[in-house]
């Protein structure tokens, strides 16, 4: 079940409503955990037998999908999970709409208290245009995506993100939703502890819920979340001062980066190169060279690739693609990981790739002994599942 969100532009909502996500969260839960394992399980023993005594074996996620499709087992679970999801944002919006005064408050409250002239800021851009991929599509389903702007209170799409995000991930994404961050901030800390970055980007920070984790791990280093949702990024900005961290926010579009040449020590991106069309990842990861100082490094949180899982796992992954508004996601998945970067200008033997541990659910020593392992990937990497661990790669300038 989701916890209060650790700040306080939390909207708990009345007792009904927080029933409601309650049971929103646990459905998602078990739709993604049981009725997922219950589908595998149907296809490797019901289904991949036969397929095989055909000669008809699937070799992909595609050929995996082209079978299931027709298939009663997972159409009940697609059915599941698309409600659940659109469950997702309906269970939060009544409480933000009845709170929206309030939490405007809170929010204003965060803003200015306490404003020093050397605080980190909130730099937005009027003119610039919302790319389509996010202006066209719903991602994920979310009611106006997530740049609506909404007069009455400017700052509601990202609410409704961080509410929602809590909701879709029943518990799994740390306190403050920050365990990606913090996963991918203190593996490189444990594993490069010369590494001493003082200027750090976030591409697609959203609501900045993992830009913040990079500040609590290098407190020393400008930190800044890059988006092009200016509610988000305004929500965003009153979250990390509601926290106490001076982090920056600025309306960019990350294929198209306002910063000098050699000018940052690491771009880092949660989820978010999925989002985008082949052209722009391309164009994002040159940028992300262009900028970087020699000895700088890109990172970039993502599932894994379908070629490193098998061709049921590579299906079920890309699950997204189809059903949650997010088409663009198995043509990044589909890409050559190493040829990216490697047109983007980072050489071979500069490149890496590692699973981590879920940071904030460890003890920090734990978790020091634990990078020093190298794991596969396996079912569970990226996926809101028991056992769950997270999938980075990326390089050095």
């Amino acid at each position: 079940m989701p916890a209060a969100l650790q700040h306080n532009l939390f909207v708990k909502g009345t007792r009904e409503q927080a029933a409601k996500q309650d049971f929103v969260s646990g459905l998602r839960a078990f739709v993604l955990n049981d009725m997922a394992q219950t589908m595998k399980s149907h296809y490797l023993h019901d289904l991949e037998p036969d397929l095989s005594q055909r000669q008809a074996t699937p070799q992909s996620g595609r050929d995996v999908h082209q079978v299931m499709k027709s298939d009663s087992v997972f159409k009940f679970y697609s059915s599941m999970r698309y409600n659940a999801q659109e469950m997702v944002w309906r269970s939060v919006l009544r409480p933000l709409h009845h709170g929206k005064r309030e939490l405007g408050n809170r929010i204003e409250a965060a803003v200015t208290s306490g404003r020093k002239e050397s605080d980190a800021g909130l730099e937005l851009d009027g003119n610039l245009q919302i790319p389509s991929n996010v202006a066209a599509l719903d991602v994920h389903l979310a009611p106006g995506s997530y740049h609506r702007e909404d007069a009455a209170a400017d700052w509601m799409a990202g609410a409704v993100y961080d509410h929602g995000l809590n909701i879709f991930s029943f518990g799994r994404m740390g306190e403050s939703l920050d365990d990606i961050g913090h996963s991918m901030a203190n593996y490189i800390r444990c594993k490069f502890p010369d590494f001493a970055p003082s200027t750090i980007i976030d591409l697609g920070c959203t609501i900045g819920h993992n830009t913040c984790a990079w500040k609590i791990t290098y407190p020393q280093a400008q930190v800044t979340g890059i988006d092009v949702a200016p509610a988000c990024l305004r929500y965003g900005y009153a979250r990390a001062k509601d926290k106490g961290l001076d982090v920056n926010f600025r309306q960019l579009n990350a294929t198209s980066l306002d910063y000098p040449d050699d000018s940052v020590d690491i771009v880092f991106s949660s989820m978010f190169l999925h989002e985008l069309p082949v052209a722009d990842i391309r164009k994002v990861m040159a940028e992300a060279h262009r900028v970087l100082r020699p000895g700088g490094l890109m990172l970039h949180m993502e599932l894994p690739p379908n070629d490193s899982v098998s061709p049921y796992d590579s299906f079920y992954l890309d699950w997204d693609a189809y059903y949650n508004n997010e088409p663009f996601y198995k043509a990044f998945r589909d890409q050559d990981f190493t040829g990216l970067r490697l047109q983007a200008g980072f050489s071979q033997d500069k490149q890496f790739e590692f699973i981590t541990p879920q940071y904030t659910y460890m003890q920090p020593d734990d978790y020091a002994k634990a990078v020093e392992v190298d794991v596969p990937v396996d079912e569970n990497t990226g996926r809101l599942a028991e056992g769950i661990q997270w999938y980075g790669f990326g390089a050095w300038k």
